[in-house]
């Protein structure tokens, strides 16, 4: 069904890592069409000309703009189309309308139709796109070394007393140094195993701990480049600032007051009143990473900080424990670096 050329069309694409699967329809629901194309640039142009033959295609809505539908976000922005994040339905939902590609893609279209629909993806370019793909290698990194001291540590434990005598250190450092320069601890199996599986957990802490002085040096130089607004406030290093911009994105349109970061972050207190009862719950929700940077800042502060601190004893006086406390710092703290990163992207902004 073809419609005249000035009538809006609304595109809606259910993405995958080979396949993308679109639907079209009209400014009062009527589904025009449906196709699937190949997750490439010759599949995406495809795509753009088969919605575009419906009518004036001026808004898209894409699941998964950070994953499989970056590649089509990108381009779709490029050819200057309003690209809007659609999240998948709910499971109610699902569960009365079913499962499907086309059904999720015609979801997707119905949800910028109705206006639900009004999240604006992340254009990942630019430093803040730099910033995460270190965060996340330093990240992976950091839980690796963690785990090779851990299971080192666990083998000495059991190892023979003579044996655990030698190389046990009480620093981690000092440990892995010992473990690293074992060549023989004996002529049996058992010992021979020991003796080359130490060798390697502490080789392989020391090379992540090269690779993760290499990774601070790199956020270091993009930090202070890019996030100076940011990194002059007390308790911000670069792995923090790094974290919060990268969440936050390289366009500043995304984030329309603190409230929607305190919302992206997941420090925003959620009402849960009923009858008499007013109270609030604990957001559990929110990218995890900008939480646990939050978390960090906060209690770099609580340590350090002479105007936190005393705010963390009026609290106490009020009756407020400490991670009540706590949650309170991080929601501040979202309050007085919002206007930073708003600045520090804006200068990202006029830089690309």
């Amino acid at each position: 069904m073809k419609l005249e050329p000035q009538q809006e069309v609304i595109l809606g694409v259910d993405t995958h890592l080979d396949v993308h699967v679109g639907v079209v329809i009209s400014e009062i629901g009527q589904i025009l069409g449906t196709r699937s194309v190949s997750a490439t640039s010759a599949g995406y142009s495809d795509l753009l000309s088969w919605a575009s033959s419906f009518g004036t295609l001026t808004r898209a809505g894409i699941e998964g703009t950070g994953t499989y539908g970056a590649g089509l976000c990108r381009f779709l922005i490029d050819n200057e189309i309003t690209v809007l994040e659609v999240n998948r339905p709910d499971r109610s939902k699902r569960r009365q309308q079913g499962k499907s590609d086309p059904t999720d893609a015609e979801s997707a279209a119905r949800a910028v139709l109705s206006g639900i629909a009004t999240a604006t993806p992340k254009q990942q370019s630019g430093a803040c796109e730099a910033m995460r793909i270190i965060s996340v290698a330093r990240r992976s990194a950091v839980k690796a070394k963690t785990q090779a001291i851990n299971q080192l540590r666990a083998l000495l434990v059991s190892a023979p007393q003579d044996i655990r005598e030698k190389l046990w250190r009480a620093k981690t450092g000092d440990c892995v140094k010992a473990c690293a320069k074992v060549r023989n601890l004996g002529d049996s199996v058992l010992l021979q195993a020991l003796a080359s599986t130490l060798r390697s957990l502490a080789k392989r802490w020391l090379r992540l701990a090269a690779e993760l002085v290499q990774f601070d040096k790199q956020l270091e130089a993009l930090t202070q480049a890019h996030a100076q607004q940011l990194r002059s406030r007390f308790g911000v290093g670069p792995h923090t600032a790094a974290i919060l911009l990268s969440v936050a994105g390289d366009n500043p349109g995304r984030l329309r007051n603190e409230a929607a970061l305190a919302s992206l972050c997941g420090v925003n207190p959620l009402p849960a009143s009923s009858g008499k009862t007013t109270r609030h719950r604990l957001n559990r929700g929110g990218s995890r990473a900008a939480n646990n940077a939050l978390w960090t800042i906060a209690m770099v502060r609580m340590r350090s900080d002479p105007r936190t601190r005393a705010y963390v004893n009026r609290r106490t006086a009020e009756g407020l424990t400490s991670k009540e406390i706590h949650r309170c710092l991080k929601r501040y703290i979202v309050r007085e670096l919002f206007p930073l990163i708003m600045r520090d992207l804006g200068k990202l902004r006029e830089n690309i």
